[in-house]
């Protein structure tokens, strides 16, 4: 009877420290993110956010989704000029397509302007590279968007300032359109809408790219 009595208060006193210790880590994680979110907070309120989700733990500013579009803008353009150099433009692109999307870490829904049929939606990484830059014989309606050569390309999100910017914590949404120039000076304009996520190594990529041609109607 004794030694049960020992045994119940060795069992009781290792189930106290272990609740003890539980306790602890469960409130020192309370604690850090509660500063983070102090932080969080005070980014959404410099920034005048009115979306971000509750609980949010990491903020992409406007400037971090404006200079995302514009590396997307002049990517296009060096990957034209490489080719028209004799470089490795494919290489390139490729890496455009690992720092700028999300391919290698997860989903990306991309729907590019000049795509149709059965290979609309370009899911995976050798989809957007073949739209890109041609060349895949399992995408032969490809002839590398990226080659024509376009010269200049800039864009414009919807509204005024920010307006185009919905910034929702670690994800942001900008609609507006695109315009690209090529060598000739022809400008053509598409309406644009990406998703960013910015990941654990502080970089913003693309999860999601929509792009079509403007609707035009049809005059009487």
């Amino acid at each position: 009877m004794k030694s049960k009595l020992i045994a119940l208060s060795l069992v009781s006193s290792v189930l106290f420290s272990c609740k003890k210790a539980e306790n602890q880590t469960s409130n020192a994680g309370i604690s850090g993110e509660s500063k983070t979110s102090e932080q969080v907070q005070k980014t959404i309120e410099e920034l005048k956010l009115d979306y971000v989700e509750e609980g949010a733990q990491d903020i992409i500013t406007y400037d971090e989704v404006n200079a995302a579009q514009q590396a997307w803008c002049d990517a296009l353009v060096k990957i034209g000029k490489i080719h028209q150099e004799g470089g490795d433009y494919k290489a390139f692109a490729e890496q455009v397509l690992t720092d700028a999307y999300n391919y290698d870490h997860g989903k990306v829904f991309f729907k590019p302007t000049l795509a149709f049929g059965d290979q609309t939606f370009r899911n995976d990484k050798k989809g957007a590279l073949a739209y890109f830059v041609g060349g895949d014989k399992d995408y032969p309606n490809d002839k590398g968007f990226a080659l024509k050569p376009w010269v200049k390309a800039r864009y414009d999100n919807a509204g005024d300032g920010n307006q185009g910017i919905q910034i929702y914590g670690s994800t942001a949404i900008t609609m507006g359109n695109v315009w690209v120039t090529d060598k000739d000076g022809n400008e053509v304009m598409v309406d644009k809408t990406w998703v960013f996520k910015k990941g654990k190594d502080g970089k913003l990529r693309i999860i999601v790219h929509k792009s079509a041609l403007p609707y035009t109607p049809t005059s009487k």
